[in-house]
Protein backbone atom coordinates (compact mmCIF):
# COMPACT_ATOMS: atom_id res chain seq x y z
CA UNK A 1 0.00 0.00 0.00
CA UNK A 2 1.56 3.53 -0.50
CA UNK A 3 3.07 5.67 2.07
CA UNK A 4 0.26 8.53 1.64
CA UNK A 5 -3.02 5.99 2.69
CA UNK A 6 -4.20 5.98 5.94
CA UNK A 7 -5.91 3.25 8.06
CA UNK A 8 -7.26 3.06 11.49
CA UNK A 9 -5.05 4.57 14.46
CA UNK A 10 -5.09 1.15 16.81
CA UNK A 11 -2.59 -1.66 15.73
CA UNK A 12 -4.72 -4.82 14.38
CA UNK A 13 -3.77 -8.45 13.76
CA UNK A 14 -5.93 -8.25 10.52
CA UNK A 15 -4.14 -5.57 8.47
CA UNK A 16 -0.70 -4.53 8.10
CA UNK A 17 -0.39 -0.48 8.85
CA UNK A 18 2.68 1.33 10.56
CA UNK A 19 5.11 -0.97 11.45
CA UNK A 20 7.15 0.51 14.26
CA UNK A 21 10.17 -1.72 14.51
CA UNK A 22 10.79 -1.19 11.10
CA UNK A 23 10.51 2.86 11.68
CA UNK A 24 12.75 2.45 14.78
CA UNK A 25 15.56 0.83 12.51
CA UNK A 26 15.30 2.71 9.57
CA UNK A 27 15.45 6.23 11.42
CA UNK A 28 18.58 4.57 13.51
CA UNK A 29 20.31 3.68 10.70
CA UNK A 30 19.59 7.66 8.90
CA UNK A 31 21.40 8.87 11.83
CA UNK A 32 24.04 6.51 11.95
CA UNK A 33 24.62 6.57 7.80
CA UNK A 34 24.71 10.79 8.65
CA UNK A 35 27.08 10.79 11.47
CA UNK A 36 29.69 8.65 9.52
CA UNK A 37 29.85 11.01 6.50
CA UNK A 38 30.34 13.73 9.11
CA UNK A 39 33.82 14.64 10.85
CA UNK A 40 32.27 14.13 14.24
CA UNK A 41 33.06 10.94 16.54
CA UNK A 42 29.63 11.34 18.15
CA UNK A 43 26.32 13.28 18.73
CA UNK A 44 24.60 14.59 22.06
CA UNK A 45 20.92 15.23 21.50
CA UNK A 46 19.05 17.49 24.39
CA UNK A 47 16.44 18.51 22.04
CA UNK A 48 13.28 15.85 22.12
CA UNK A 49 12.66 15.53 18.69
CA UNK A 50 15.90 14.29 18.44
CA UNK A 51 16.08 12.19 21.13
CA UNK A 52 12.67 10.52 20.39
CA UNK A 53 14.59 10.21 16.36
CA UNK A 54 17.54 8.94 17.49
CA UNK A 55 16.12 6.23 20.76
CA UNK A 56 12.36 5.92 19.90
CA UNK A 57 11.54 7.09 23.79
CA UNK A 58 8.94 9.75 24.85
CA UNK A 59 8.13 10.64 28.59
CA UNK A 60 5.70 13.74 27.58
CA UNK A 61 5.27 16.89 25.83
CA UNK A 62 5.79 18.86 29.16
CA UNK A 63 9.84 17.51 29.03
CA UNK A 64 10.09 19.30 25.58
CA UNK A 65 11.42 22.61 26.69
CA UNK A 66 13.06 21.57 29.80
CA UNK A 67 16.37 20.63 28.36
CA UNK A 68 16.53 17.85 30.94
CA UNK A 69 17.27 14.20 29.39
CA UNK A 70 20.31 13.97 27.09
CA UNK A 71 20.99 10.93 24.24
CA UNK A 72 24.12 9.97 22.74
CA UNK A 73 25.23 8.22 19.87
CA UNK A 74 28.92 7.86 18.81
CA UNK A 75 30.39 5.79 15.93
CA UNK A 76 30.59 2.71 17.58
CA UNK A 77 27.24 2.31 19.33
CA UNK A 78 23.81 2.40 19.32
CA UNK A 79 22.63 5.17 21.40
CA UNK A 80 22.47 5.46 25.21
CA UNK A 81 19.88 7.32 26.82
CA UNK A 82 19.89 9.05 30.41
CA UNK A 83 16.55 10.03 31.64
CA UNK A 84 14.62 11.88 34.10
CA UNK A 85 14.24 9.81 37.35
CA UNK A 86 11.99 7.14 37.25
CA UNK A 87 11.23 7.05 33.52
CA UNK A 88 14.75 5.31 33.01
CA UNK A 89 13.62 2.01 34.60
CA UNK A 90 10.72 2.82 32.60
CA UNK A 91 12.18 2.67 29.31
CA UNK A 92 14.32 -0.37 31.08
CA UNK A 93 11.31 -2.24 31.51
CA UNK A 94 9.30 -1.43 28.03
CA UNK A 95 11.96 -0.15 25.52
CA UNK A 96 13.70 -3.49 25.14
CA UNK A 97 15.18 -1.88 21.67
CA UNK A 98 18.04 0.05 23.93
CA UNK A 99 19.18 -3.17 25.35
CA UNK A 100 20.47 -5.09 21.63
CA UNK A 101 22.88 -3.33 19.49
CA UNK A 102 24.40 -3.47 16.34
CA UNK A 103 27.29 -2.53 17.17
CA UNK A 104 30.26 -4.79 18.01
CA UNK A 105 32.38 -2.54 20.96
CA UNK A 106 28.65 -1.85 22.60
CA UNK A 107 27.58 -6.06 22.13
CA UNK A 108 28.08 -8.13 25.32
CA UNK A 109 30.84 -11.02 23.88
CA UNK A 110 29.24 -13.81 25.99
CA UNK A 111 25.86 -13.24 25.67
CA UNK A 112 23.90 -15.38 22.85
CA UNK A 113 22.51 -13.17 19.58
CA UNK A 114 20.34 -14.13 16.74
CA UNK A 115 21.10 -12.06 13.56
CA UNK A 116 22.76 -8.38 13.67
CA UNK A 117 21.76 -7.45 16.99
CA UNK A 118 22.87 -8.86 19.98
CA UNK A 119 22.31 -8.10 23.60
CA UNK A 120 24.44 -4.89 25.15
CA UNK A 121 27.03 -4.98 27.94
CA UNK A 122 25.62 -2.29 29.54
CA UNK A 123 21.86 -1.08 28.97
CA UNK A 124 21.08 2.02 26.95
CA UNK A 125 17.94 3.27 29.34
CA UNK A 126 20.11 5.42 32.00
CA UNK A 127 19.24 7.37 35.13
CA UNK A 128 20.50 11.23 34.46
CA UNK A 129 19.65 14.74 34.74
CA UNK A 130 20.34 18.22 33.39
CA UNK A 131 20.37 21.85 35.42
CA UNK A 132 16.86 21.65 35.35
CA UNK A 133 17.83 25.35 32.87
CA UNK A 134 19.51 26.37 36.18
CA UNK A 135 17.38 25.77 39.08
CA UNK A 136 19.80 23.49 40.72
CA UNK A 137 22.53 25.16 42.53
CA UNK A 138 25.58 25.30 40.68
CA UNK A 139 27.90 24.46 43.17
CA UNK A 140 25.56 21.32 43.18
CA UNK A 141 27.88 19.58 40.73
CA UNK A 142 25.33 18.31 38.08
CA UNK A 143 26.41 19.81 35.20
CA UNK A 144 30.03 18.25 35.87
CA UNK A 145 28.30 15.14 36.41
CA UNK A 146 26.50 15.24 33.12
CA UNK A 147 29.77 16.13 31.33
CA UNK A 148 31.86 13.07 33.38
CA UNK A 149 28.87 10.66 31.76
CA UNK A 150 29.73 11.86 28.37
CA UNK A 151 33.21 11.60 29.20
CA UNK A 152 33.20 7.88 29.88
CA UNK A 153 31.20 7.00 27.02
CA UNK A 154 33.88 8.92 24.39
CA UNK A 155 36.67 7.51 26.53
CA UNK A 156 35.04 3.31 26.42
CA UNK A 157 34.59 4.05 22.43
CA UNK A 158 37.86 5.50 21.57
CA UNK A 159 35.79 8.87 20.23
CA UNK A 160 37.26 10.91 22.66
CA UNK A 161 39.52 12.71 20.68
CA UNK A 162 36.95 13.42 18.18
CA UNK A 163 34.50 16.03 17.97
CA UNK A 164 31.60 15.94 19.85
CA UNK A 165 28.35 17.03 18.21
CA UNK A 166 25.71 18.86 20.17
CA UNK A 167 22.26 20.41 19.50
CA UNK A 168 21.17 22.49 21.56
CA UNK A 169 22.94 22.81 25.12
CA UNK A 170 22.84 24.64 28.53
CA UNK A 171 25.94 26.97 28.99
CA UNK A 172 27.27 24.80 32.37
CA UNK A 173 26.90 21.66 30.89
CA UNK A 174 29.04 23.35 27.61
CA UNK A 175 31.80 24.46 30.31
CA UNK A 176 31.70 21.36 31.69
CA UNK A 177 32.27 19.69 28.68
CA UNK A 178 34.92 21.25 28.06
CA UNK A 179 37.18 21.38 30.75
CA UNK A 180 37.11 17.76 30.26
CA UNK A 181 39.04 18.50 26.87
CA UNK A 182 35.94 17.74 24.81
CA UNK A 183 35.52 19.63 21.82
CA UNK A 184 32.18 20.54 21.27
CA UNK A 185 30.77 21.72 17.92
CA UNK A 186 27.40 22.06 16.26
CA UNK A 187 25.91 18.85 15.62
CA UNK A 188 22.62 19.83 14.52
CA UNK A 189 23.05 19.27 11.17
CA UNK A 190 23.75 15.45 11.45
CA UNK A 191 20.13 15.16 12.80
CA UNK A 192 18.62 17.19 9.80
CA UNK A 193 20.02 15.63 7.07
CA UNK A 194 19.50 12.11 8.58
CA UNK A 195 15.57 13.41 8.59
CA UNK A 196 15.60 15.44 5.66
CA UNK A 197 14.15 12.38 3.71
CA UNK A 198 10.87 10.38 5.15
CA UNK A 199 10.78 6.53 5.74
CA UNK A 200 7.59 4.37 4.24
CA UNK A 201 6.46 4.26 7.65
CA UNK A 202 7.13 8.29 8.26
CA UNK A 203 4.97 9.15 5.50
CA UNK A 204 2.26 6.81 6.95
CA UNK A 205 2.10 8.72 10.05
CA UNK A 206 2.85 12.51 8.98
CA UNK A 207 -0.23 11.56 6.32
CA UNK A 208 -2.89 10.07 9.46
CA UNK A 209 -1.73 13.14 11.70
CA UNK A 210 -2.96 15.62 8.88
CA UNK A 211 -6.34 13.56 8.65
CA UNK A 212 -7.00 14.67 12.29
CA UNK A 213 -6.80 18.20 11.33
CA UNK A 214 -9.41 17.17 8.21
CA UNK A 215 -11.62 16.43 10.96
CA UNK A 216 -10.77 19.54 13.07
CA UNK A 217 -11.41 21.36 10.19
CA UNK A 218 -14.86 20.41 9.42
CA UNK A 219 -16.24 20.84 13.03
CA UNK A 220 -14.82 24.03 12.86
CA UNK A 221 -15.97 24.97 9.98
CA UNK A 222 -20.01 23.79 11.21
CA UNK A 223 -18.67 25.81 14.55
CA UNK A 224 -17.49 29.03 13.46
CA UNK A 225 -21.06 32.03 13.50
CA UNK A 226 -20.16 35.96 14.77
CA UNK A 227 -20.22 35.95 18.55
CA UNK A 228 -18.00 33.10 19.15
CA UNK A 229 -14.19 34.07 20.26
CA UNK A 230 -10.65 33.15 18.65
CA UNK A 231 -10.36 31.54 22.23
CA UNK A 232 -12.93 29.48 21.83
CA UNK A 233 -12.16 27.85 18.18
CA UNK A 234 -8.80 26.89 19.69
CA UNK A 235 -10.54 24.66 22.54
CA UNK A 236 -12.92 23.18 19.89
CA UNK A 237 -9.93 22.46 17.62
CA UNK A 238 -7.74 20.94 20.54
CA UNK A 239 -10.92 18.28 21.69
CA UNK A 240 -11.40 17.32 18.30
CA UNK A 241 -7.81 16.24 18.32
CA UNK A 242 -7.05 14.27 21.34
CA UNK A 243 -10.65 12.62 21.35
CA UNK A 244 -9.30 11.13 17.98
CA UNK A 245 -6.04 10.39 20.13
CA UNK A 246 -3.50 13.15 19.30
CA UNK A 247 -0.70 13.25 21.41
CA UNK A 248 -0.04 16.75 21.62
CA UNK A 249 -1.61 19.66 20.47
CA UNK A 250 1.12 22.33 19.55
CA UNK A 251 -1.28 25.04 18.67
CA UNK A 252 -3.56 26.73 16.90
CA UNK A 253 -3.51 29.92 15.72
CA UNK A 254 -6.75 31.47 15.45
CA UNK A 255 -6.92 35.01 13.44
CA UNK A 256 -9.87 36.84 12.78
CA UNK A 257 -11.19 39.92 11.74
CA UNK A 258 -8.96 43.33 11.91
CA UNK A 259 -5.81 40.78 13.06
CA UNK A 260 -5.64 39.18 9.70
CA UNK A 261 -2.88 41.83 8.62
CA UNK A 262 -0.13 42.36 10.05
CA UNK A 263 -0.59 38.56 11.01
CA UNK A 264 -0.01 38.41 14.73
CA UNK A 265 0.57 34.71 14.94
CA UNK A 266 -0.90 34.62 18.34
CA UNK A 267 -4.53 33.76 19.03
CA UNK A 268 -6.71 36.25 21.31
CA UNK A 269 -10.27 36.31 22.84
CA UNK A 270 -11.92 38.34 20.09
CA UNK A 271 -15.21 37.91 19.00
CA UNK A 272 -15.82 36.61 15.69
CA UNK A 273 -18.41 39.00 13.36
CA UNK A 274 -20.20 39.07 10.26
CA UNK A 275 -17.94 39.12 7.52
CA UNK A 276 -15.08 38.79 9.12
CA UNK A 277 -11.96 36.72 7.25
CA UNK A 278 -10.70 34.47 9.43
CA UNK A 279 -7.89 32.15 9.39
CA UNK A 280 -6.22 29.37 11.44
CA UNK A 281 -3.19 26.96 11.83
CA UNK A 282 -3.27 23.83 13.29
CA UNK A 283 -0.27 22.06 14.42
CA UNK A 284 -0.25 18.78 16.55
CA UNK A 285 1.42 15.54 16.55
CA UNK A 286 0.50 12.12 16.66
CA UNK A 287 3.02 9.28 17.50
CA UNK A 288 5.52 12.57 17.17
CA UNK A 289 4.89 13.38 13.58
CA UNK A 290 3.49 17.26 12.91
CA UNK A 291 1.12 19.07 10.91
CA UNK A 292 1.61 22.97 9.56
CA UNK A 293 -1.87 23.17 8.10
CA UNK A 294 -3.73 26.79 7.87
CA UNK A 295 -7.11 27.50 6.40
CA UNK A 296 -9.13 30.87 5.82
CA UNK A 297 -12.59 31.17 6.15
CA UNK A 298 -15.07 33.94 5.49
CA UNK A 299 -18.19 34.01 8.56
CA UNK A 300 -21.30 34.47 7.20
CA UNK A 301 -20.17 36.41 3.85
CA UNK A 302 -16.95 37.71 2.01
CA UNK A 303 -16.29 41.21 0.47
CA UNK A 304 -14.71 41.48 -2.87
CA UNK A 305 -11.66 42.31 -0.95
CA UNK A 306 -11.21 39.22 0.59
CA UNK A 307 -12.17 36.53 -2.38
CA UNK A 308 -9.31 38.61 -4.41
CA UNK A 309 -7.19 38.50 -1.52
CA UNK A 310 -8.02 34.47 -1.54
CA UNK A 311 -7.73 34.15 -4.70
CA UNK A 312 -4.03 35.58 -5.18
CA UNK A 313 -3.31 33.62 -2.27
CA UNK A 314 -4.28 30.32 -3.73
CA UNK A 315 -2.81 30.85 -7.08
CA UNK A 316 0.89 31.69 -5.48
CA UNK A 317 0.34 28.09 -3.67
CA UNK A 318 -1.27 26.62 -6.98
CA UNK A 319 2.08 27.55 -9.04
CA UNK A 320 3.92 26.69 -6.50
CA UNK A 321 3.17 23.18 -6.10
CA UNK A 322 3.28 22.89 -9.85
CA UNK A 323 6.69 22.98 -9.82
CA UNK A 324 7.28 20.21 -6.55
CA UNK A 325 9.12 16.92 -8.27
CA UNK A 326 12.30 15.45 -7.87
CA UNK A 327 15.32 17.39 -9.07
CA UNK A 328 13.49 20.89 -8.72
CA UNK A 329 14.96 23.45 -5.74
CA UNK A 330 13.69 25.83 -3.22
CA UNK A 331 14.88 28.62 -5.13
CA UNK A 332 12.39 27.96 -8.41
CA UNK A 333 9.32 27.65 -5.34
CA UNK A 334 10.19 30.92 -4.37
CA UNK A 335 10.78 32.06 -7.69
CA UNK A 336 6.89 32.31 -8.27
CA UNK A 337 6.08 34.26 -4.94
CA UNK A 338 5.93 37.75 -4.72
CA UNK A 339 8.85 40.10 -3.27
CA UNK A 340 8.35 41.39 0.31
CA UNK A 341 7.77 44.66 -1.34
CA UNK A 342 4.93 43.86 -3.39
CA UNK A 343 2.56 43.14 0.02
CA UNK A 344 3.43 45.29 2.11
CA UNK A 345 7.19 44.70 3.87
CA UNK A 346 10.37 45.79 3.71
CA UNK A 347 12.44 43.48 2.94
CA UNK A 348 12.63 39.32 3.13
CA UNK A 349 12.89 39.35 6.89
CA UNK A 350 10.41 41.40 7.67
CA UNK A 351 8.22 39.50 5.61
CA UNK A 352 9.62 36.38 6.53
CA UNK A 353 7.45 33.14 6.65
CA UNK A 354 4.47 34.74 5.18
CA UNK A 355 5.60 33.49 1.56
CA UNK A 356 7.13 29.88 3.34
CA UNK A 357 7.91 26.26 2.93
CA UNK A 358 9.64 24.28 5.62
CA UNK A 359 10.23 20.59 6.02
CA UNK A 360 7.52 18.52 8.53
CA UNK A 361 8.03 15.31 10.61
CA UNK A 362 8.96 15.22 14.25
CA UNK A 363 9.06 19.08 14.04
CA UNK A 364 7.41 21.55 12.29
CA UNK A 365 10.48 23.13 10.59
CA UNK A 366 13.16 20.67 9.47
CA UNK A 367 14.86 20.95 6.32
CA UNK A 368 14.11 21.72 3.32
CA UNK A 369 13.27 25.23 4.20
CA UNK A 370 11.79 27.86 1.18
CA UNK A 371 12.24 31.32 1.07
CA UNK A 372 13.28 34.34 -0.75
CA UNK A 373 15.57 35.20 2.61
CA UNK A 374 17.87 32.40 1.70
CA UNK A 375 16.69 30.02 -1.15
CA UNK A 376 18.44 31.96 -4.19
CA UNK A 377 21.92 32.31 -2.73
CA UNK A 378 21.48 28.84 -0.77
CA UNK A 379 18.73 26.20 -2.96
CA UNK A 380 17.76 22.96 -1.88
CA UNK A 381 17.69 20.17 -4.22
CA UNK A 382 13.89 18.22 -3.60
CA UNK A 383 14.27 14.44 -3.69
CA UNK A 384 11.62 11.77 -3.26
CA UNK A 385 10.61 10.85 0.18
CA UNK A 386 10.63 14.72 1.54
CA UNK A 387 7.44 16.03 3.12
CA UNK A 388 7.39 19.57 3.44
CA UNK A 389 4.71 22.51 4.27
CA UNK A 390 4.30 25.37 1.54
CA UNK A 391 2.37 28.60 2.93
CA UNK A 392 1.41 31.53 1.03
CA UNK A 393 -0.44 34.90 2.22
CA UNK A 394 -2.04 37.85 0.50
CA UNK A 395 -3.27 40.98 2.49
CA UNK A 396 -6.75 42.43 0.92
CA UNK A 397 -6.98 45.62 -0.52
CA UNK A 398 -9.31 46.93 2.29
CA UNK A 399 -6.57 47.10 4.58
CA UNK A 400 -7.29 44.66 7.19
CA UNK A 401 -8.28 41.49 5.88
CA UNK A 402 -5.80 38.37 4.68
CA UNK A 403 -6.01 35.16 3.35
CA UNK A 404 -3.48 32.56 4.65
CA UNK A 405 -3.50 28.96 2.86
CA UNK A 406 -1.27 26.35 3.85
CA UNK A 407 -0.44 22.57 2.10
CA UNK A 408 1.73 19.45 3.20
CA UNK A 409 2.96 17.88 0.23
CA UNK A 410 5.19 14.51 -0.36
CA UNK A 411 7.83 14.24 -3.14
CA UNK A 412 7.14 11.20 -5.37
CA UNK A 413 8.77 10.48 -8.10
CA UNK A 414 7.17 11.86 -10.84
CA UNK A 415 5.55 14.65 -8.78
CA UNK A 416 4.24 15.57 -5.41
CA UNK A 417 0.73 14.40 -3.30
CA UNK A 418 -0.96 16.90 -1.17
CA UNK A 419 -1.72 15.00 2.02
CA UNK A 420 -3.94 18.02 3.63
CA UNK A 421 -6.82 17.35 2.36
CA UNK A 422 -9.94 19.99 3.74
CA UNK A 423 -11.05 22.29 1.19
CA UNK A 424 -9.23 25.08 0.44
CA UNK A 425 -9.28 25.77 -3.63
CA UNK A 426 -11.74 28.44 -3.36
CA UNK A 427 -12.60 30.54 -0.19
CA UNK A 428 -15.44 28.99 2.06
CA UNK A 429 -17.97 30.93 3.72
CA UNK A 430 -18.71 29.85 7.04
CA UNK A 431 -21.59 30.08 9.54
CA UNK A 432 -25.54 31.00 9.18
CA UNK A 433 -26.81 31.90 5.64
CA UNK A 434 -28.60 34.48 6.19
CA UNK A 435 -32.23 34.98 4.54
CA UNK A 436 -33.35 38.19 3.23
CA UNK A 437 -37.07 39.11 2.26
CA UNK A 438 -35.63 39.07 -1.38
CA UNK A 439 -34.32 35.26 -0.88
CA UNK A 440 -30.57 34.50 0.70
CA UNK A 441 -28.26 37.03 0.99
CA UNK A 442 -25.72 37.07 -1.77
CA UNK A 443 -23.31 35.33 0.08
CA UNK A 444 -20.22 38.14 -1.62
CA UNK A 445 -20.74 41.54 0.20
CA UNK A 446 -19.21 44.01 2.52
CA UNK A 447 -19.59 43.35 6.11
CA UNK A 448 -20.68 47.33 6.18
CA UNK A 449 -23.60 47.40 4.43
CA UNK A 450 -24.13 50.59 2.61
CA UNK A 451 -20.99 49.49 0.57
CA UNK A 452 -23.35 47.06 -1.17
CA UNK A 453 -24.90 49.82 -2.60
CA UNK A 454 -24.34 51.79 -5.83
CA UNK A 455 -24.53 54.88 -3.54
CA UNK A 456 -22.63 53.66 -0.74
CA UNK A 457 -19.70 53.24 -3.23
CA UNK A 458 -20.19 56.56 -4.41
CA UNK A 459 -21.16 55.25 -8.00
CA UNK A 460 -24.59 56.65 -8.42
Amino acid sequence: MKSTATTGTNAVDWEARVDFDRLRDERLGRLKASLNESHLGAVLAFDFSNIRYMTSTHIGTWAMDKLIRFSLLTRHTDPISWDFGSAAKHHALYNPWLDVTSSEMDADPHAPHEGVKRPRLESGARAGISTLRGAFPPDAGIADEVARKIKRELDRFGVADEPLGVDVIELPILFALQKLGIQVVDGQQVFMEARRIKTHDEIRLLTQAASMVDAAYEELYRFLRPGVRENEAVGLVAKTLYDLGSEYVEGVNAISGERCSPHPHVFSDRLIRPGDPAFFDILHSWNGYRTCYYRTFAVGSASRAQKDAYTRAREYMDRAIALVRPGATTADICAVWPTAQEFGFSDEEAAFALQYGHGVGLSIWEKPIFSRLTSFDHPEVLQEGMVFALETYWPSADGWGAARIEEEVVVTADGCEVITKFPAEELLIAGPRYIAVGGPLNNQRDSQSHLNTIWGRGEA
